[in-house]
């Protein structure tokens, strides 16, 4: 099974492709990049089109997107919603099953402490997808996360019968 994670940004949003049928596997990750400067609507609409590329080339059959919490920079935490609705409509018009995790939720699925830094999370990254590396930049190791905790949990459902 395909799963894509996803940790919306304006400026850059995570994604990754993990395949969850036997062991974990990255299949490929990275980040969508937009340029600061263009209008708001412009970067949205870069991550729309990026997005929806990576579904329709990868083809996952789960999506897992990270929610935000909290901001305490007004500013920031509504450029950071925007990107998540477009990711949010992407992933609800190519009709994948949506799952969203909070930052603790993902934490504690892959480190079990939902209060882990953010080095434990990306050195278990590491550990748990057999990689040589610690995913880079931070956005794609966020987003390999938040798929890894889509697998976790949906693996604990099936074993509860939900």
């Amino acid at each position: 099974m395909l799963i894509l994670g996803i940790d919306p940004g304006l400026a850059t949003t995570g994604w990754a492709i993990i395949d969850a049928d036997t062991d974990l596997k990255a299949i490929d990750y990275g980040v969508i990049s937009t340029k600061a400067g263009l209008r708001n609507s412009m970067r949205l609409g870069e991550i729309y089109e990026d997005l929806h590329n990576i579904i329709k080339k990868f083809k996952p059959e789960l999506a897992s997107v990270e929610i935000l919490l909290f901001s305490n920079n007004v500013k920031t935490a509504m450029a950071v919603g925007e990107a998540r609705g477009v990711c949010m409509l992407v992933l609800e018009q190519n009709g994948l099953p949506i799952h969203q995790y909070t930052p603790p939720q993902i934490k504690r699925a892959i480190t079990g402490n939902g209060r882990a830094d953010k080095r434990q999370v990306q050195e278990n990254v590491k550990l748990l997808l057999n990689l040589e590396t610690i995913p880079k930049p931070d956005d794609a190791a966020d987003a390999i996360a938040a798929a890894v905790c889509c697998h976790y949990s949906a693996k604990m459902d099936r074993i509860l019968g939900k």
